[in-house]
């Protein structure tokens, strides 16, 4: 039984935190997992930031509802759930990946949440379980599934590395070259390939 696990952003659809950067104008916002590994670390500079500008929740919902999966992504994510049983994680939050699920037409993600105030603050964010791309794989690999496992991130190298196949998918220079054992991809046609000899 096998089961593939996405990371979203980078992946399926552009990153979130740089879109909105550039619809604020707040470069600092570009900062995401390629560049810090610790997310609890990431995510408490991202709300300094928000706090100091005055924004909340409904700004940057605003500009996920203009974001739209990367080129041909949807079409590869739909051949594949055709072929398996697909699940995406992401350390993204509910909030976030809601608009963004709709428009791929559905797939099960498992991802946290945000803490928001009445104001619309973001006031803090409820990771579903530490470290947990890796933990929801071993979790999935105990109860009989064997995982396939693809991301671009820091955080995504735990359940790639932790899955019986894994791979970098449009990851940078540095992280390749730190990780040169793991087979690294640029379209979708080649991910898909890979993953298809890995199954069953």
């Amino acid at each position: 039984m096998d089961i593939v696990c996405l990371d979203l952003e980078g992946v399926l659809v552009p990153e979130i935190w740089i879109a909105f950067a550039e619809a604020s104008g707040i470069p600092e916002l570009k900062r995401t997992t390629r560049d810090e590994p610790d997310y609890s670390k990431l995510m408490n500079y991202r709300l300094d930031i928000l706090r100091q500008h005055g924004l909340g929740l409904k700004e940057i919902q605003d500009t996920i509802a203009k974001i739209d999966p990367l080129p041909g992504a949807k079409e590869f994510l739909d051949e594949l759930r055709s072929l398996t049983q697909v699940i995406i994680i992401s350390d993204t939050f509910t909030q976030f990946a809601k608009p963004l699920m709709k428009k791929l037409g559905w797939p099960t993600i498992f991802c946290n949440s945000l803490e928001v105030a009445d104001s619309g603050e973001i006031t803090g964010f409820r990771m579903r379980i530490e470290n947990s791309k890796y933990t929801t794989v071993k979790a999935l690999q105990s109860i009989g599934y064997e995982t396939i496992a693809s991301g671009d991130s820091y955080n995504d190298l735990g359940m790639i590395k932790a899955s019986k196949a894994g791979f970098l998918f449009r990851s940078t220079d540095k992280i390749k070259e730190d990780n040169p054992e793991l087979e690294a991809f640029e379209s979708f046609d080649e991910l898909l390939a890979a993953i298809k000899k890995n199954l069953g």
